[in-house]
């Protein structure tokens, strides 16, 4: 079935044209344009039925996940390798990819780079999917013949970051939900039982325990208008929280933070070590001058605090210092055995290889962490719950005891 496709192009004249064609496939089209005499600028699927187009939602439906642009990385880098040209490649991994996002995007890549662009300044026109590090390394390739090579390297890469940030969600996720369980119960509690005991010791007279009257105390506040400007305010507090992390020194401030908790300051530490490490390693091997690659993996680390501390060691080691000597003057951030590996690493000329161990290293030590975290997690969070149900359950009924008292005997 054919497909309606808008498309926007230049004639001979240079004059901007706009119009609509029907083909079976976005390649197809882009031919058939070019046999007009047209030189394509955007050409884009459009639904023939309104009702029937799908509804995308910014920031969800129009994602790329990082695992996404793995695979389509390393599928190109084969395809390169096998003889294929980057621009037939590119069309073939447009028409078979499911994200209809990064669909688009190889499109735009595919005419861009037919049109004569670079691979890697076409693919820098989309941050949101091609990162610095994806640029800089396929422009190393590019540079030095070996792209199919470099595209291998970088999928590898990006798989390891994906499979980080696989394993950070697996470690998160249970007391997520865990914690919502025990809100919801919270809440039905103070909102559907807590009203019903309220009433019997309204009913009965008498002084309540003080505990008691705490949690009916808030179960009342829920009940009432107060609680919307409770939510309000928790709403708002979320959301300037958010805006300030976004900031220099804010994000400095929470980055600094996250890596001071008894449990997973540790677990942030290892994976922004584990990051630096393969991020580094894969940009020296590509070719990229050391300088640059500092830079790419300041900004990639994913901790403003290590990424500080690798601008400063930069700045060393552009007036002629070494690297292990200037990363040993931030052991509070960069460990010594990353130190002792970076050190052999130069001394041998295998500085690629040394920071490629130390990122498995710390894979591993990130997996046994997780590990550890979930079955530490599972037992205390059930207690937690259990103890904040059995309160509110004890709090209830420690009035009874008194109004038990007041019952004659027979």
């Amino acid at each position: 079935m054919a497909l309606t496709f808008d498309y926007k192009v230049r004639d001979h004249g240079g004059k901007l044209v706009e119009g609509q064609l029907e083909g079976d496939s976005l390649g197809l089209v882009v031919g058939k344009l070019r046999e007009m005499g047209y030189m394509p600028i955007a050409v884009t699927p459009k639904s023939k039925v309104d009702l029937k187009k799908d509804i995308t939602i910014p920031g969800l439906t129009d994602r790329v996940k990082l695992s996404e642009t793995a695979v389509v990385t390393r599928q190109l880098a084969t395809m390169v390798e096998s003889g294929l040209s980057v621009v037939r490649a590119l069309g073939i991994l447009s028409g078979q990819v499911e994200n209809k996002e990064l669909a688009r995007v190889l499109g735009e890549v595919q005419l861009d780079v037919e049109r004569g662009s670079s691979l890697s300044a076409a693919c820098a026109k989309h941050p949101k999917v091609f990162t610095k590090l994806f640029v800089t390394m396929v422009q190393a390739g590019e540079a030095g013949g070996h792209l199919d090579t470099v595209l291998l390297d970088l999928s590898s890469t990006m798989e390891k970051q994906a499979e980080l940030q696989r394993k950070i969600r697996g470690a998160m996720t249970y007391p997520v939900v865990v914690l919502s369980v025990m809100v919801l119960i919270m809440l039905a509690l103070l909102i559907f039982i807590v009203p019903v005991f309220q009433k019997l010791f309204k009913s009965l007279g008498g002084k309540l325990p003080l505990p008691t009257r705490i949690v009916i105390k808030a179960s009342s506040t829920i009940l009432s208008p107060w609680a919307l400007l409770i939510l309000a305010i928790i709403v708002g507090g979320v959301v300037l929280f958010r805006r300030w992390i976004k900031t220099d020194v804010g994000r400095k401030k929470f980055d600094a933070f996250k890596l001071r908790p008894p449990v997973f300051g540790p677990l942030m530490h290892k994976v922004a070590l584990a990051r630096f490490a393969h991020t580094f390693g894969s940009l020296v091997q590509a070719g990229v001058p050391i300088l640059e690659s500092m830079d790419i993996v300041s900004e990639t680390c994913g901790n403003r605090v290590m990424g500080d501390a690798i601008l400063d060691t930069k700045a060393g080691v552009r007036e002629g210092k070494s690297l292990a000597e200037m990363l040993r003057q931030h052991e509070d951030v960069i460990p010594a055995l990353m130190t002792q590996m970076v050190e052999v690493g130069e001394q041998t000329g295998q500085l690629d290889g040394m920071l490629h161990k130390v990122g498995q290293f710390y894979d591993g030590e990130v997996e046994a962490t997780v590990n550890n975290l979930t079955s530490l997690l599972e037992p205390l969070l059930v207690v937690c719950m259990g103890v904040m149900v059995g309160t509110v359950v004890i709090c209830m009924y420690l009035p009874m005891f008194d109004y038990v008292k007041l019952i004659p005997s027979s």
